[in-house]
């Protein structure tokens, strides 16, 4: 498929998902069991409204808001959650989609489940420390991986080194 066409795609899903996601969040994560936890008091004290909404109810922030898609800086992004690293920079990418994109996570820092929200399957990427929604994973990224996973930047922190 050209880039163009992915693009129109994948801008035309984003607003899509993002408009359905307010109406049809994925299960929170606070129905599994992780070794960072918090009170829902808690979460909504340390996270900013919006962060509090996809980190802990699964929503998707709007494509190409994020600050973090033009972080191009060597260094290592983190669970804006319970800062876990989660991505070195050396495995991000532009993928046209509108959200920070990577071809592999750091070692034990994300799990996966399936998604069956919105009428589609999909499969869901989480913080492994505090079950955090970061975004979800497809399988149409890069080499060596050919995976694509297509974060939500307000999910995550970014410092360089």
């Amino acid at each position: 498929m050209n880039y163009a066409r992915r693009s129109l795609l994948a801008v035309a899903g984003a607003v899509s998902t993002v408009l359905l996601s307010r109406f049809a969040l994925s299960a929170p994560a606070a129905a599994q069991a992780f070794p960072f936890t918090l009170t829902d008091a808690e979460w909504r004290k340390r996270l900013s409204p919006q962060a509090y909404d996809v980190l802990r109810k699964g929503a998707t922030e709007w494509p190409y808001s994020s600050p973090l898609n033009k972080e191009h800086r060597q260094g290592t992004f983190f669970c804006g959650g319970c800062a876990l690293p989660l991505f070195n920079s050396k495995t991000k990418f532009e993928s046209g989609t509108g959200w920070p994109s990577f071809y592999a996570p750091a070692p034990n820092a994300v799990l996966t489940r399936p998604d069956h929200s919105l009428g589609m399957v999909r499969t869901e990427v989480l913080c492994r420390r505090c079950g955090g929604h970061l975004g979800h994973v497809f399988d149409d990224g890069p080499r060596p991986t050919g995976k694509r996973y297509c974060m939500n930047g307000v999910a995550m922190t970014f410092k360089p080194g």
